[in-house]
């Protein structure tokens, strides 16, 4: 598939020799530094070096203090308290946070996951009545409940109150809980506007902490549940976030033994190198997951709170099993649907993606939808049958806003929610024709022919002869990687195999560059295999990569991980 190559806009010259003086690092890292909104002395120490002291105050946070308040009364006057949280990984880290820090205060507390299926997302109506038929006093709602005004009053006619901690967008109509922490409220004064469920949860139990003058370093041990959070619901690594996010992996990585549940994820994902961004994105978060689109999501929270190693790998491991359940399902489903695209001549030629299939799983239908963006890019709604309904999940391109084209279909849909990028719809089954037609209208009406072909963001040109040690251990630094601060990608122009190309595995291409007499360097490309006959004529090509560690038989070397080739 084509792909269109975006260099960033270079910073201003002269903020950029004034960081690479007092840096003094180089240029090209300078520039891509000021890119990110690090354009000071000042602002690169708190970037380099995240302090948790940077960390802001909790009670900056509109109904912190009422929160803590209402929740020192409840552990005061011993009344029962129900921590509630979503299905997906930083929903159960977020109960697994709150619930595992209070149970130190109070026996009289117990937790709630939501069944994917019957209840649905966010706080139900099961979910409050089973609190009230076992007599809870309290609840607190966590990474849903913003949206969930009605529930919460249905919890209030029953003498149920509520403490929510939520980060999506609020609705017009704002709950009347007792308290509700989400920094996305118009009129939050809170500075960081981009934290996780759990890290709503984290600031409230920093508050709490600070209120009743127990030590931070008590909830700072919480860190390591918080990056994955952070990780797997992909917010931005930024600011705050960032400084959490550093912290979390020290946690990991750290000398000190590792949370039970997340020793066993590793082994059972065969991590071996040290804990990163990535590998919980790809190695924790698809089996965290998996425990709620395939089985019990409880299962998620009960191993991260295991205390011993055979109470997690027990687990675990059926957790993992659900998580190769899962696979079978994607790979089966998303062939299906690849195949149903292919041999429809209009789904070929359109500019959007709807399709429906009364027996596809729904937990992963989400995951479909973005496999078949990876092969026709663009707006992609994958519909099963739930309870009666077409219910899906939506998936869009860079760029383009699904959960704008989907509000303009919404007088064809029961319910919608999300943001730009990913939203879930449910709808009458017999609404689903219509709701195709409407919807490829909206998105052929508002797409532009950019927004049709995946983009590469590159940082910036690279010569390969700047490629040093030193080079990629500045690099190295500006880790975690992730959305907000991506790990920066590189062209070089003009490049040769030096004559060892080859294919390895399926279809990806091993080779080692060169440029303008520099000597080489190793590169890998996944899935390139296709431009092994080019390459290997020793036709010049340009190509675009991040820069890496390979390990092998114990030699640590620097290679390029090659993103896109353009032959010239």
């Amino acid at each position: 598939m084509e792909k269109r190559w975006v260099i960033s806009q270079e910073a201003p010259a002269e903020v950029v020799q004034q960081l690479t003086e007092q840096l003094k690092i180089s240029s090209t890292l300078a520039s891509i530094l000021c890119q990110r909104g690090i354009c000071t002395f000042d602002e690169a120490k708190h970037f380099f070096r995240p302090s948790l002291q940077d960390l802001h105050d909790p009670f900056l946070m509109k109904d912190m203090a009422k929160a803590v308040n209402r929740l020192n009364n409840a552990l005061h006057s011993n009344e029962k308290i129900l921590v509630y949280g979503d299905y997906d990984v930083d929903g159960t880290t977020s109960v697994a946070l709150m619930y595992g820090f209070l149970r130190n205060y109070t026996s009289n507390i117990d937790f709630y996951i939501p069944d994917r299926y019957k209840e649905g997302y966010g706080v139900s109506s099961q979910g409050i009545e089973w609190a009230a038929e076992n007599g809870f006093n309290l609840i607190i709602s966590l990474d849903c409940g913003i949206k969930s005004a009605n529930k919460v009053a249905e919890a209030t006619e029953k003498g149920i109150d509520f403490i929510i901690c939520d980060h999506h967008l609020p609705d017009e109509d704002i709950p009347k809980a007792v308290a509700v922490l989400d920094p996305k409220q118009v009129d939050c004064p809170y500075p960081y506007k981009e934290l996780s469920g759990c890290g709503v949860g984290f600031k409230l139990l920093q508050a709490f902490c600070i209120q009743n003058d127990i030590e931070q370093e008590e909830v700072y041990k919480l860190l390591d549940l918080l990056v994955v959070s952070i990780a797997a619901d992909i917010v931005p690594i930024t600011g705050e976030n960032r400084i959490l996010a550093y912290y979390g992996l020290q946690h990991l990585n750290g000398p000190q033994p590792m949370r039970p549940g997340l020793d066993a994820l590793k082994e059972l994902a065969d991590i071996r190198s040290e804990m990163d961004i990535t590998s919980i994105v790809f190695g924790f978060a698809p089996r965290i997951n998996a425990a709620g689109r395939m089985g019990d999501a409880k299962n998620s929270v009960r191993m991260l709170l295991a205390q011993t190693k055979e109470e997690a790998f027990k687990m675990a491991d059926i957790i993992n099993e659900s998580n190769k359940a899962r696979r079978d399902k994607d790979s089966n489903i998303t062939k299906e649907a690849l195949q149903m695209i292919a041999q429809d001549d209009f789904l070929r030629g359109a500019n959007s993606t709807v399709l429906f299939k009364e027996t596809w799983h729904k937990g992963v239908i989400g995951i479909v939808a973005s496999r078949c963006i990876e092969h026709y890019y663009r707006p992609t709604i994958i519909l099963t049958q739930s309870n009666g309904k077409a219910s899906g999940s939506a998936r869009s391109v860079h760029g383009f806003n699904v959960h704008s084209a989907i509000e303009s279909c919404s007088d064809l849909l029961e319910q919608f929610g999300g943001h730009m990028y990913a939203a879930g719809l449910t709808m009458p089954v017999e609404n689903v024709q219509a709701f195709k037609e409407r919807f490829e209208q909206v998105v052929s009406s508002t797409i532009t022919e950019e927004q049709k072909i995946p983009q590469i963001e590159i940082d910036a040109p690279l010569n390969l002869k700047q490629i040093t040690r030193n080079f990629y251990n500045i690099v190295r630094q500006m880790e975690p990687f992730g959305p907000g601060n991506m790990r920066p990608v590189f062209v070089s122009e003009c490049v040769y195999d030096t004559g060892s190309v080859r294919v390895v595995g399926d279809s990806h291409l091993k080779l080692r560059l060169t440029q303008d007499g520099f000597t080489s360097i190793d590169a890998i490309g996944f899935g390139l295999g296709d431009y092994y006959d080019k390459i290997s004529k020793g036709i010049p090509f340009d190509v675009c990569y991040t820069i890496e560690e390979n390990v092998y038989r114990g030699v640590i070397s620097l290679q390029l991980r090659i993103k896109d080739i353009r032959i010239n």
